[in-house]
């Protein structure tokens, strides 16, 4: 077997294969068997039937074709062995020369994961977390939040005061502009907790339902809406409704209705979730930063554009199902932005690259490491899955399909996918002295 190969751009590799007429031959053979066990032919048992019987049959340019495919798949894969990178799809294979009594010739082009160069961890510093501690104010805004949630809201007609719950119909003008998302037809303010800009609420008290107000504030200098920082705006208003609130007392009885003992209980518990949800803001934060780093520091090889716009492609159908989940139309998405779904691929065509040298940098050093999960590791995360599921009503009816899926082979090579990324993270956040 002759092969000839050559490097292109993108990490494609290009093949040149001959076969000899003797080194085709076994082929040929198992394509007559191959077609004789498909095709009944009188007098002769399924595979069974010589040559010139099946070239009668089917013409014998069928058997050599036959005998091509399975030829370019075995010898192909001899020459790959050879190659250290793996293969990101399947080689495009054309057929060169094939004909009764001349050796075989094929093309085949592959594309090739890059190389990866990973960073030296001795030039990369990265801080550790910083002790995470929870603030009274943020324990007593959740406190607030219970409190208002299973506060009784009496519909009154009296003017707005403080502490009231107001629904308003509301629209925002700048320079006699009206904004498009200033226009609101049942927006809820409890005056006095100041979620508006400042002098927003003050201006509701004393309004009664159905009477409207005009008035002029100027949005904060840091508004998080740039185009609208520093400016004024007109704000036209009218009452729909107005709500007496009566919060219950912070105590025992309060705790006790959140299926705690005692308020104290009730505190510890919303400390602890506070705490760890800094964490995992943390967390996250902290192995944004370490990415970015490698990707800084790390060399990568020419990245093929199939996997950028199979990324792409990934991201666009997570941003459909993000919609979807939200009672959203992907379509009206799409035209309110004025876009076509290739336009969002380019636009997210950056972050693309992003994610692939992330996957690949991770790769990598989980290779260089020897990283990979122990089978009992990935059962854990399997029945943990289902466990959860299982606790979970509404996935009562269809828990049976779920776990045969999440056994399934592919859901085991995503989970050990999981595992490995976790651990592979763990031992960067140990050499780099932030774990």
């Amino acid at each position: 077997m002759k092969i000839d190969k050559k490097q292109l751009p993108k990490s494609q590799m290009e093949f040149i294969v001959e076969l000899s007429v003797e080194e085709l031959k076994p082929f040929v053979d198992w394509a007559v068997e191959e077609i004789s066990k498909h095709r009944k032919i009188a007098g002769f048992r399924p595979g069974k039937a010589p040559y010139d019987i099946i070239v009668r049959e089917v013409g014998e340019m069928l058997i050599y074709q036959t005998a091509a495919n399975e030829a370019a798949e075995a010898t192909l894969a001899k020459a790959l062995e050879q190659e250290k990178s793996e293969i990101v799809n399947q080689p495009k294979i054309e057929i060169q020369k094939l004909a009764p009594g001349n050796p075989f010739i094929y093309k085949a082009t592959i594309i090739l994961l890059p190389n990866v160069a990973v960073a030296d961890f001795s030039k990369i510093k990265i801080k550790s977390s910083p002790e995470i501690a929870v603030e009274k104010k943020e324990i007593e805004k959740t406190l607030n939040e219970l409190r208002r949630l299973r506060a009784k809201e009496t519909l009154e007609d009296k003017p707005a005061a403080s502490a009231d719950k107001v629904e308003i119909s509301m629209g925002v003008f700048v320079d006699n502009v009206p904004l498009e998302a200033g226009k609101t037809d049942k927006h809820i303010v409890y005056i006095g907790e100041n979620a508006m800009i400042p002098g927003f609420e003050d201006n509701l008290l004393g309004l009664k339902t159905g009477e409207e107000k005009t008035f002029e504030l100027a949005f904060p200098k840091n508004y998080h809406q740039k185009n609208l920082a520093g400016k004024k705006a007109n704000f036209k208003i009218k009452i729909n409704a107005v709500y007496r609130v009566e919060l219950l007392e912070l105590d025992d009885e309060f705790a006790k209705s959140l299926g705690l003992k005692t308020f104290a209980d009730l505190e510890k518990n919303i400390a602890d979730n506070i705490k760890r949800e800094m964490e995992l803001k943390e967390r996250q934060r902290l192995e944004l930063e370490i990415i970015d780093a490698l990707i800084e520091k790390s060399s990568f090889g020419d990245i093929p554009d199939v996997l950028i716009d199979d990324e792409a492609h990934k991201m666009v159908h997570e941003l459909e199902d993000n919609l979807t989940r939200q009672g959203m139309k992907f379509d009206d998405y799409l035209s309110h932005l004025k876009k076509t779904e290739a336009d969002l691929r380019l636009d997210f065509a950056p972050d693309a690259v992003k994610r692939v040298k992330t996957a690949l940098v991770m790769r990598a050093f989980a290779k260089n490491e020897g990283v990979a999960p122990a089978a009992a590791e990935v059962d854990q995360e399997i029945e943990r899955t289902i466990a959860s599921y299982k606790l979970h009503p509404a996935h009562e009816s269809d828990i049976a399909e779920l776990e045969k899926n999440i056994r399934s082979a592919n859901a085991r090579r995503y989970f050990e996918n999981v595992i490995t990324n976790r651990k592979t993270m763990e031992l960067i956040k140990n050499k780099l002295g932030c774990a």
